[in-house]
């Protein structure tokens, strides 16, 4: 844990993170889950102590063409606090 690069720090939503490797999913926002004929991602991704991108619900939406939100999850992926990734992914239509 003491070899963990800035990457590591940034918060990883499900609360499990492992201290080598961690790659989970789960629920952001629940809506009704009916009906989502539309999907979206978006995506950021961090280096060492650099981050860029937008993982941000708009940002999936415009990329899916959505406009009525029907639920939102998310990935995370960690390899040694050095390299990470967040994705958001929308649901709707």
């Amino acid at each position: 844990m003491l070899m963990t690069g800035c990457a590591g720090l940034s918060p990883i939503v499900g609360g499990t993170v492992g201290g080598i490797y961690t790659q989970v999913q789960g629920p952001v926002a629940v809506g009704d889950a009916s009906g989502a004929t539309k999907v979206g991602t978006s995506k950021s991704t961090a280096i060492i102590c650099f981050a860029t991108g937008d993982a941000s619900i708009q940002a999936a939406c415009q990329a899916g063409g959505i406009t009525k939100i029907h639920h939102v999850d998310h990935k995370s992926m960690s390899v040694l606090g050095v390299y990470a990734t967040y994705e958001t992914i929308v649901y709707g239509e």
